[in-house]
């Protein structure tokens, strides 16, 4: 992986005793295979191929999100799309406790699956920046593909939740992205009255970064864009 034309493809796993997670990742979209071991969720998820709030098919991606937590499945979705991913994440969290790690350990695997799907990060544009808005709100995100995790995030919500998502598990769990994913990363929101409209256009800003960070740059192949000459 590295190269260009490579496929970015890769299925992360992450048990604990409090979560099971599983994400499968195609940085550059196209056909994903189902996630295994059915057997191993309860009876009332969804299945692979049924449509549900989160779920979207087309010629170049597939995208299946269920973490039990309608709005982070929602967030999870925008992100998908605008970067261009294929992506199946299936969560069984403790949500009888709250929502915390759920969020937490979906984003660490999210991030897990980002940065092995990288390979050796050579060739890479690296950089990443990013407007987008909702209606009255923008949100803006910069990403450097640098190995050196670190995030900074202003979301600015009114709010204790959205929809069914604790609030500051926005910023946790992007924090908890960067740490897996070794990315430094800032997001925030520049104007926008409502809250679903300032997280969703968090998340389109960062997959529209995050499209533009992990493209290839012709002319570049296996060269690391570093002046330590390491990622």
């Amino acid at each position: 992986m590295g190269s260009l034309g490579a496929a970015r493809k890769v299925l992360v796993e992450r048990i604990t005793k409090e979560t099971k997670v599983q994400v499968a990742l195609s940085l550059d979209g196209g056909k994903l295979d189902l996630l295994p071991r059915d057997n191993e969720f309860p009876s009332s998820f969804p299945k692979q191929d049924s449509e549900h709030h989160a779920s979207q098919n087309s010629s170049s991606q597939q995208i299946w999100i269920w973490t039990g937590v309608g709005f982070l499945d929602h967030m999870l979705h925008a992100l998908a799309k605008h970067a261009g991913w294929s992506l199946r994440i299936r969560t069984l969290g403790d949500l009888a406790i709250d929502d915390h790690h759920t969020t937490e350990d979906t984003f660490l695997g999210l991030g897990q699956a980002y940065s092995k799907a990288l390979g050796d990060r050579k060739g890479l544009q690296r950089f990443g920046d990013a407007h987008a808005p909702l209606d009255e709100a923008v949100g803006r995100a910069v990403i450097d593909i640098s190995s050196r995790p670190f995030f900074v995030g202003d979301f600015g919500f009114k709010n204790e939740k959205i929809g069914d998502l604790t609030a500051q598990m926005i910023h946790h769990g992007l924090q908890s992205f960067s740490q897996t994913a070794g990315v430094t990363l800032h997001v925030d929101v520049l104007k926008g009255d409502n809250d679903h409209h300032r997280a969703e256009a968090a998340f389109k800003a960062l997959a529209v970064a995050s499209k533009k960070a992990t493209a290839h740059v012709v002319g570049k192949e296996g060269e690391v864009i570093s002046t330590k000459g390491v990622l």
